[in-house]
């Protein structure tokens, strides 16, 4: 076996890379690594979690830039690769954790990540379900991706790369979260693009997939090359110790023996959401196994176990009945999905890893700091995680030592009973076989095991006792010499055969027509158009009944005073809109909107010439987009939060407008202002240009590249920087936008007020806030919509004039607005949370 790259044949290589480097604060990640690509091959990637795969292959495809080294590709050197340059060349990249925009449609990840060039001769909605035909996956067009599994997420991730046709094909544990099926249809696709020419880049930690596909193979370890062969040249022991640089003994603990002790776990024919009586049970060292096919009901029967479902039936530990209650305190789950729901991605890990056992590290008064350090230090060291420091961010490590700290989390909480949901998933070799040691060493300190997982030999090696599920049920369980992968995968699918008769045929169709139905109300609601619905409700009740009180309220007067306030608050809030979209939020659009009027009174003046009233516009206009601009730079290149950027400039914009003005002076032009206001009977004409920004605004965000990058930044950040998005650039100009609109809501409260008045427009900014959030915008980026925000606006307008003509004191105004917007938000959270629980049992 050779220690270097293998001689490059005559052919060109698709891939060349020579001397890579990259270091991410001062640690190597990649040291002179090279690496070369040929035409129609499958090409391994091996090596422990951190080793340098993921980033290497990032190099590749203009996600990370290296230190130093050189790429060429098909013959043509890289030199400034970017994810939109790869993409445009021919290179895919399948990521472990899927670059998805979790707040965005199945349809609208496709159209922001992939190339106009995908879409073009057909139907955009014919040609997205080809290609996710193609990956298998079966999910509708409109589904929002949070509500995907983990392995529609990876299958998603798998039909943007094959849509692109590219030539180089990298994946990165593709098959970690898929069941067998779609196991067996990916590695069809890739053989089939392989045929065509296509190169892949395979970056696993299974050695039986490697013999299954791969042609020649390269280590990594320690960011440094070890070694790079033919893979029918080499052993599966050769490549072990290349990987781990030690020699592996075994990668399974020797299993419990002695059967004379009671069963300390004990569930007797439990029933829940998903999984129907389920009954098993397991002696001290004994570790329960739970196989089948992927969405049969085993997470659900875990989730259960760990309290976080009702369940019913009775659950014995050591003798004791556990209620659903204890279970939740007491036992230590490891879900699969460690990204969303194992791990606080933005905590460190050190605080990942203690937040179950705050309880051990409490002193007299408060936490004892030195003793959490010790106990944390201690077992993240005995489980080998590779950390910068304790208080490094969980999100800077590998797949492998994030699933490490989950596991560190599990035992420092002491737990009565661990659930692991594949807890091997991503994790390489070496890890594997410490984890599988220490999930023994558990068992047999008494603590019950319970372990989920998609791989049959994992369970094989590792399990006494495997219970098959199907369809919610136990359809067989296995001990002793009949637990074997071939047993399980014939259980499992052989469960799946039934005959089915006419009847049956028929009740199903009637079944599934139902479930179509329901499934596009369900789609609305979660979808972002449908607080509009409840907004228009209030709307019409709330003026039923003002009308009910004082019949003037629909009179001429009122209808074009409120639209006229109506356009002034809309045009901010919609630029509050797109602010929060990206993640963010502008304080300053309050004082922006008086520091505007302020610069108006010194040139939109009366008996002032027509030059003086272009310039003044063009002087508002030019200072909003300046302060668009120094509200994105700090944010995107000071590293500003988006509040203390904001609030910044909320300050110093508050202070120059008193600069200018110490009191109100400068009345501006009444031809101007009348010009501004005219109407078309009751409706101002320029509240029916807001109504015509609203639609153009929204168009733009559903159908258009700047509509779907911007959401994308807010949605997920990282995963945008992924497929493309340029990130700097789509925040800065959201800002941009957000202070032009502001420009056109100035304009309007300006001729409401009539002079350069330094104390006005503060206001705007917590009534934008509002607007926006009682429209249905998120406070966290990703989804909203315009048209929610102009309904928002409007409702804000109706609550605050109704005392008016309900008489109530002027201190109703803040008590309902306050109302409004705590509702709006309770209201938010509570949908979010349910339709959250709702994707984790999907």
């Amino acid at each position: 076996m050779n220690n270097q790259a293998t001689e490059a044949p005559t052919t060109v290589a698709t891939l060349t890379m020579t001397g890579i480097s990259k270091h991410f604060g001062g640690v190597a990640a990649l040291t002179d690594v090279s690496l070369e690509v040929l035409p129609g091959e499958v090409h391994a990637l091996l090596g422990e979690n951190g080793a340098g795969k993921s980033t290497l292959m990032n190099v590749a495809t203009g996600t990370i830039k290296p230190d130093s080294g050189t790429m060429v590709f098909r013959g043509e050197s890289l030199d400034d690769l970017d994810p939109r340059e790869a993409a445009r060349r021919g290179i895919a990249f399948v990521h472990q954790h899927p670059a998805v925009m979790p707040d965005m449609t199945v349809l609208e990840n496709l159209l922001v990540a992939l190339p106009k060039t995908v879409f073009t001769g057909g139907r955009v909605d014919d040609i997205a379900r080809e290609l996710l035909s193609t990956a298998g996956l079966r999910v509708h067009l409109s589904e929002r991706v949070e509500n995907l599994s983990v392995a529609q997420k990876h299958l998603l991730e798998i039909a943007k790369a094959l849509a692109v046709k590219p030539a180089l094909l990298v994946l990165d544990e593709p098959t970690a979260p898929l069941g067998q099926e779609s196991v067996d249809l990916l590695f069809a696709l890739v053989r089939d693009f392989v045929a065509q020419g296509t190169s892949v880049v395979y970056i696993t930690h299974r050695l039986a997939e490697v013999r299954e596909l791969a042609d020649r193979v390269t280590v990594l370890r320690d960011g440094k090359l070890r070694a790079t062969a033919v893979v029918d040249d080499v052993t599966d022991h050769e490549l072990l110790s290349l990987i781990v640089g030690r020699q592996l003994d075994s990668t399974f603990p020797p299993k419990h023996t002695g059967d004379d002790e009671q069963p300390n776990f004990v569930i007797d024919a439990i029933t829940g959401a998903g999984f129907n009586d389920i009954s098993v049970s397991a002696r001290r060292g004994e570790i329960v196994g739970v196989a089948g096919v992927v969405g049969n009901g085993q997470s659900e029967l875990l989730r259960a176990l760990a309290g976080l479902l009702p369940l019913e039936g009775t659950v014995s530990i050591n003798d004791t009945t556990m209620s659903a209650r204890e279970l939740l305190s007491k036992a230590a789950y490891l879900p699969a999905d460690r990204i969303t729901e194992g791990l606080m991605m933005r905590l460190s890990v050190r605080e990942n890893a203690a937040v179950s056992a705050l309880r051990r590290f409490r002193g007299r008064l408060l936490m004892n700091r030195k003793r959490e350090a010790g106990m944390v230090g201690e077992t993240l060291g005995s489980l080998s995680v590779k950390a910068a420091s304790l208080d490094s961010t969980v999100s800077s490590l590998s797949g492998g030592n994030q699933q490490k700290v989950m596991v560190a989390r599990a035992l420092l909480s002491e737990p009565v009973l661990v659930l692991a949901d594949e807890p091997t998933q991503g994790v390489d070799v070496g890890a594997r076989a410490e984890i599988y040691q220490i999930l023994r060493d558990v068992s047999a300190s008494g603590i019950p095991v319970v372990i989920a997982s998609s791989d049959a030999k994992e369970l094989e090696g590792l399990c006494d006792t495997v219970i098959v599920m199907s369809r919610g049920h136990v359809v067989d369980t296995l001990r002793g010499d009949d637990l074997t992968e071939e047993r399980m995968i014939h259980a499992a699918v052989s469960s799946t055969t039934q005959t089915v008769s006419v009847d049956d045929i028929a009740e199903a169709e009637s079944d599934e027509r139902t479930a179509v139905r329901a499934a596009k109300v369900r789609r609305f609601l979660q979808g972002d158009y449908a607080p509009t619905v409840l907004l228009i409700a209030v709307m019409i009740g709330l003026g039923a009944y003002i009308f009910a009180q004082n019949d003037r309220y629909l009179g001429d007067f009122n209808i074009s005073s409120m639209l006229l306030l109506v356009t002034a608050l809309g045009f901010i809030a919609m630029g509050q809109t797109i602010a929060l979209l990206t993640g963010g939020i502008d304080l300053s659009v309050g004082p922006l909107v008086g520091f505007l009027v302020v610069i108006g009174s010194f040139f939109i003046l009366d008996e002032a010439p027509v030059t003086s009233i272009i310039l003044g516009f063009a002087a508002m206009l030019g200072a909003s987009i300046i302060v668009g601009l120094l509200n994105g730079s700090l944010i995107r290149y000071a590293k500003f939060t988006a509040i203390a950027a904001t609030l910044t400039v909320y300050i110093a914009l508050q202070g120059m407008s008193f600069i200018l003005r110490p009191t109100a002076e400068g009345f501006i032009n009444r031809d101007v202002s009348s010009f501004i206001t005219t109407k078309l009977g009751p409706v101002p004409v320029a509240f029916i240009v807001l109504v015509l920004v609203v639609v153009g605004l929204e168009y733009a965000l559903r159908k258009t590249p700047w509509g779907w990058q911007l959401r994308a930044a807010g949605s997920d950040e990282e995963s945008a920087r992924r497929v493309g998005v340029e990130i700097n650039r789509t925040v800065v100009l959201g800002y941009v936008a957000t202070s032009a609109l502001t420009f056109l809501g100035a304009i309007m409260l300006m001729t409401q007020i009539g002079v350069g008045d330094p104390a006005q427009g503060v206001a705007y900014t917590l009534s934008s806030i509002t607007a926006v959030v009682l429209g249905g915008t998120s406070l966290l980026g990703g989804r909203g919509t315009f048209v929610g925000t102009l309904l928002g606006s409007m409702l804000l307008i109706q609550v605050l004039n109704a005392t008016v003509f309900l008489r109530l004191d002027q201190m109703w105004q803040y008590i309902l607005q306050g109302v409004l917007i705590l509702a709006a938000a309770i209201l938010y959270s509570l949908a979010r949370s349910r339709r959250r629980r709702r994707s984790r049992r999907s």
